[in-house]
């Protein structure tokens, strides 16, 4: 096997392991620890430790330690917020959540640096263009990562379905779950939703084992970065410099299309934010038990990812527009169905039904968000997905703090508010875009802007 594909395969496979386990432990932690908000006040505290990652530590880390090195540390980071959750307390998750978020952007960076340099190395040798191959091994990497959100889920609902106490949930109950909930810790008033401490022990064995097995093979199978490519990871490293980097993403507010699109991109942290930390807790789990959370998440990612692809490919036909009109209907029908809806366990295939319809819009909202960002703003690419990652994290970061603040259906109506914000201010966008080219169609799609799309899924 060509040695380049060999360690593409081998970091596809360190993530594919390592957000098994996390993947499943964002979509529980709503559930799992829902005393006092303990498990969304910690994803909020993650993501705002992301935000500040992102701006500091990337090419710091990477200038020191080189890809290899700073993709194990950085895996490091995940485990640690695995073995937090054993013990889960403010004093345990907490801090924990901080290191995982301090580690996520250098992780990301190192992955998407690497897997550049050895398409690059690979195109140079075999007299291909390097973008050409880059995409293939971009390809390749996000072909096996994508599964995680299913394995990772479905480890964790087999492993719940086993609790020996479930118990019929009582209708008073039922109407605490739901857009007008109770505000109470629903997974304690619903007798199926408590697994055994026994059994979470299990499961976080199984996802701390899977991240340690992450990490020894990315150390035992990894190549370093040749001597021969040191100068290429030197010229993505410094050019442009840190500070340059640094500033330019706060300078781009200039350009007010940028400032335009800042709603859009904090309504794609809202959404995700409110499906894994509130559709989560106060639908599935209280109306279902905890054990169902893993496979509602299945249904989600393996309907963003098949529609991810299908829109990647049909978006040069339709036009992003349509698939935005196609991407806000959706979501805006299934937030007012979430308003009206009682759930109960009679009705189960609906749970299964938000979700499904939720990756759809997901998939549009990643794809063609990140590829309009690669349209717009050709010339300042690093500086402008620089502020795709601060403004979806900040969507994160709030969406998660208010979850134990507010009712549900208050948050039905913010992010209802925020889509339709974000549509009009995307208008104008592409008003200002039809009006500055009018004889010039506008692109839909934009090359190699695909690995960004998944750093934020963290």
């Amino acid at each position: 096997m060509e040695r380049n594909l060999k360690n593409v395969l081998v970091i596809s496979f360190g993530f594919l392991l390592l957000f098994t386990a996390y993947g499943g432990l964002q979509s529980l932690q709503s559930s799992l620890h829902s005393e006092e908000g303990l498990g969304v006040a910690s994803l909020s505290v993650l993501y705002a430790a992301l935000i500040l990652s992102s701006m500091f530590l990337p090419p710091v880390l990477i200038k020191k330690l080189g890809c290899k090195w700073t993709i194990a540390g950085s895996m490091c980071c995940y485990i640690a917020f695995s073995l937090g959750n054993f013990y889960a307390s403010w004093y345990t998750l907490i801090p924990t959540s901080v290191i995982l978020g301090l580690g996520g952007a250098p992780l990301w960076s190192a992955k998407c640096t690497y897997l550049t340099i050895a398409g690059n190395s690979y195109a140079e040798k075999a007299g291909k263009h390097g973008k050409d191959i880059i995409n293939q091994y971009f390809g390749v990497f996000f072909l096996i990562f994508q599964s995680s959100g299913i394995w990772g889920n479905l480890i964790s609902s087999l492993i719940f379905s086993q609790a020996s106490n479930k118990v019929e949930i009582s209708e008073e109950n039922l109407a605490c779950c739901g857009a007008y909930d109770c505000m109470t810790d629903t997974t304690n008033t619903t007798g199926s939703a408590g697994p055994s401490n026994s059994l979470i022990y299990t499961l976080l064995g199984i996802y701390t084992a899977s991240g340690v097995l992450a990490v020894l093979l990315i150390v035992m199978f990894l190549d370093q970065i040749k001597s021969d490519q040191a100068e290429t990871e030197k010229e993505i490293l410094e050019t442009p410099s840190f500070w340059s980097t640094f500033l330019a993403t706060f300078q781009h507010l200039k350009d007010k299309r940028q400032c335009l699109l800042i709603p859009l991109t904090m309504y794609s942290g809202f959404e995700q934010g409110f499906l894994s930390g509130d559709y989560t807790k106060t639908y599935v789990t209280c109306a279902l038990g905890i054990h169902y959370v893993g496979y509602v998440m299945i249904c989600f990612s393996a309907v963003n990812s098949l529609c991810s692809l299908l829109f990647g490919k049909i978006s040069q036909f339709t036009g992003r527009k349509l698939l935005f009109a196609l991407a806000t209907v959706t979501n805006t029908a299934c937030i007012i169905a979430l308003l009206l809806w009682k759930p109960h366990p009679k009705q189960i295939a609906v749970f299964f039904v938000f979700p499904a319809l939720w990756g759809l819009s997901d998939a549009v909202w990643q794809t063609q968000t990140n590829g309009l960002y690669g349209v717009l703003f050709e010339k300042h690419t690093e500086a402008a997905f620089a502020n795709y990652r601060l403004w979806e994290s900040c969507g994160f970061v709030i969406a998660f703090g208010y979850s134990t603040k507010l009712q549900v259906y208050i948050k039905l109506y913010i992010l209802l508010s925020v889509l339709v914000l974000s549509m009009v201010t995307y208008g104008v966008v592409e008003y200002l875009e039809a009006k500055s080219s009018p004889g010039t169609p506008t692109a839909t799609k934009k090359e190699n802007v695909g690995p960004v799309t998944q750093e934020t899924h963290m």
